[in-house]
């Protein structure tokens, strides 16, 4: 009876996993912190942790003076293995184009530079952060987000995509 709950809570673990692709994520506290204070990312099925869908945060620390422009940006943060990850990179690169000149759209694989996850606060993947020109955090979404829903957030921030 014990070996039948443990492979029934597994299938159940494993059943959440596909159905959300990986974007619920554990997340651990902060060196010194409080357990809400979130860094890393550490694959579980758990509880969807959001933020609040609107955030006005000056100077968000991923908005260095190196990666600094004059033009607003959405940074994706995730994994090349995220299945919804792998479902927005040919979203994004058509949004690479399409706003080219008007919005830098900035991909980081957290495989790559997972000491990203900790400088943007990310607590799952993907994670998509707008950053008004002046390097504000202007909204923060987790998980897949539409075409539409960018181009929605980009209007709304006052960034029209190039006439085709």
């Amino acid at each position: 009876i014990q070996m039948k709950k443990t492979l029934i809570a597994i299938s159940v673990g494993l059943a959440l996993v596909a159905l959300s692709g990986c974007g619920r994520e554990k997340a651990e506290p902060r060196q010194g912190g409080h357990p809400e204070d979130t860094v890393g990312i550490q694959s579980a099925a758990g509880q969807h942790l959001s933020p609040p869908e609107t955030t006005a945060v000056p100077r968000h620390p991923g908005a260095r003076p190196e990666n600094r422009t004059d033009l607003p940006r959405l940074v994706d943060l995730g994994k090349n293995t995220c299945i919804p990850c792998k479902k927005m990179a040919p979203i994004l690169e058509e949004l690479k184009r399409e706003y080219e000149g008007k919005a830098v759209i900035e991909v980081v694989d957290l495989r790559d530079a997972p000491e990203a996850a900790k400088e943007y606060g990310i607590r799952l993947i993907p994670t998509q952060i707008f950053l008004d020109s002046h390097g504000n955090e202007v909204w923060r979404h987790e998980g897949f987000l539409s075409k539409e829903a960018i181009m929605a957030k980009f209007t709304e921030m006052g960034v029209e995509p190039l006439d085709n």
